[in-house]
């Protein structure tokens, strides 16, 4: 069977007893992930940067795909978790990368006045595939080198 997109171990992860990520109802467009360790998210002080939430996880699509990572409505509420970057984006050629083998992890912020604790298996956001379109003078030719953050470098 031809894979066409989906969800992986990513190295480092295989003996940790990840979940793949499922859908729970029949017309969810987004497949919950789990942490895939315990992660305590400080309170926010002005200047820190976000908590990143292992996942374990790693995806794989097709050309004209990415993979959206979206926060839990009710994460805000709550536990007053948000994400630092709104969307998540992971782009297909962040798959299999030599840096963290296309690992991919959610970035947060704490908006409540404790910290706040995440435990392994707990659901942290949701995922999507979806579609993209490109421009009629697109002509991008650059190749993935790094992982987390490297596309403008």
């Amino acid at each position: 069977m031809e894979k066409l997109r989906g969800f992986e171990i990513a190295k480092g992860f295989e003996d940790k007893n990840i979940n793949l990520p499922i859908r729970k109802t029949k017309y969810s467009a987004g497949y919950d992930v789990e942490a895939a360790e315990d992660t305590i998210i400080p309170s926010f002080k002005k200047g820190m940067a976000p908590t990143l939430v292992k996942t374990g996880l790693k995806a794989y699509m097709q050309d004209d795909e990415v993979l959206l990572l979206y926060n839990r409505s009710s994460n805000p509420k709550k536990k007053g978790l948000i994400l630092a970057n709104s969307v998540g984006v992971i782009d297909k050629d962040y798959y299999g990368n030599p840096d963290n083998d296309g690992h991919f992890m959610f970035a947060f912020f704490n908006i409540k006045d404790e910290d706040i604790e995440i435990k392994k298996g707990e659901c942290i956001g949701q995922a999507i595939f979806q579609k993209f379109l490109l421009t009629d003078d697109d002509n991008a030719e650059g190749i993935r080198m790094s992982g987390f953050g490297s596309t403008g470098r």
